[in-house]
């Protein structure tokens, strides 16, 4: 299946860069690993930083200029695992996350499913989610941004449906109420900040949402 949904150019860009905090690195990683039209635009996105780098006065970066750069570069910057990117499909998608470790499934509501993954960057969580068939996520919305590929099944909301092989990027300006399709879905998520549950509802039981 070839998804539909795909990160805009500014996360493939920074992706391809290396810009990109470890969470939403490694679910990049897993949608170019499922998509062949995010590999190309990744190799693309590479070739023009690497043409950038060629024209690069050598001048403009002498060896003090360096010395200074490494310098400022913290000395205890977790290192990220190097996430296999030319594995393509769901192989390559299961290698990735095999590199960081993951804990146990723990419940958070009904129908609903959360899995951590271990990170050594703690700012952006990465995590999996497994939800029942015909499961309807509260409507919300977030206080930062999250991004969600589908690994299993699919789900639908008020902006479109979401299969395998698709992401979808959400923010505090995006407002949804995901509804989960005939089968198990699970999705890879990379959330900043956390989750706002609307209505009143929503308010009461915000207290009690492990997300």
């Amino acid at each position: 299946m070839i998804p539909a949904h795909h990160p805009s150019d500014l996360l493939l860009a920074e992706f391809a860069s290396g810009a990109l905090d470890e969470a939403s690195a490694l679910v990049i990683a897993a949608h170019v690993a499922m998509c062949s039209q995010c590999r190309q635009a990744v190799a693309d996105f590479e070739c023009i930083g690497g043409m950038l780098l060629d024209q690069v006065d050598d001048g403009a970066f002498d060896a003090k200029r360096r010395a200074q750069a490494l310098t400022a570069i913290p000395v205890d910057l977790p290192q990220q695992p190097a996430l296999p990117r030319d594995l393509a499909g769901a192989d390559g998608v299961e290698a990735m996350i095999d590199l960081y470790g993951r804990g146990p499934w723990r419940w958070i509501g009904p129908g609903v499913y959360r899995r951590g993954i271990n990170l050594e960057d703690r700012g952006v969580r990465a995590f999996m989610l497994r939800g029942a068939a015909g499961t309807e996520l509260p409507h919300h919305t977030h206080s930062g941004t999250e991004l969600t590929l589908i690994l299993k099944g699919e789900f639908s909301h008020e902006l479109g449906r979401f299969q395998v092989g698709d992401l979808e990027e959400a923010d505090g300006g995006i407002a949804h109420a995901p509804r989960i399709g005939n089968e198990e879905c699970i999705c890879l998520v990379a959330m900043e900040g956390t989750i706002r549950l609307k209505g009143l509802l929503g308010r009461l039981i915000q207290p009690f949402v492990r997300l």
